[in-house]
């Protein structure tokens, strides 16, 4: 089942998030609980989860941004897109993703992006598998100093 994040998911999506970024530093649990409360309560702001017998196995976070340009259409970037590491490579990173599309979509996005840093050539054909054109535009990142 695809559907929004809700209060009781917040331990769920961070064993996946953890799973995503092994590496990143380990916050108190308040602190994340409420930046994941602030994205529920946001309006434009989605985690979706898939559930398969009742078990998260697979998150993403949708932005969607309101836009003055293509006739006031939003567009949409994606993040933080995981599935869990067991289940990788049967199927759910597609169904997970055709139902942030559709969320995107179905909110009148003209377009939805996607940055990755990997650079495996399975993730890059993954995500060209669901719709990703690495040729339409040029990406580049800034980070504080």
């Amino acid at each position: 089942m695809f559907r929004e994040a809700r209060t009781g998911d917040f331990e769920s999506v961070q064993r996946l998030y953890q799973q995503l970024h092994p590496g990143d530093p380990v916050l108190a649990d308040k602190v994340l609980k409420a930046a994941f409360e602030q994205i529920l309560d946001s309006r434009g702001l989605h985690i979706f989860v898939l559930e398969v017998e009742g078990r998260v196995v697979a998150t993403t976070y949708l932005n969607v941004i309101p836009n003055l340009t293509r006739s006031a259409s939003p567009y949409a970037v994606i993040e933080n897109v995981v599935v869990e590491e067991s289940l990788r490579g049967t199927g759910l990173g597609q169904q997970v993703m055709t139902g942030t599309l559709a969320a995107a979509w179905d909110a009148g996005c003209y377009k939805a992006m996607l940055l990755t840093g990997s650079r495996r050539p399975s993730t890059l054909a993954f995500y060209q598998a669901c719709g990703f054109s690495p040729d339409a535009k040029s990406a580049f990142l800034a980070r504080p100093s």
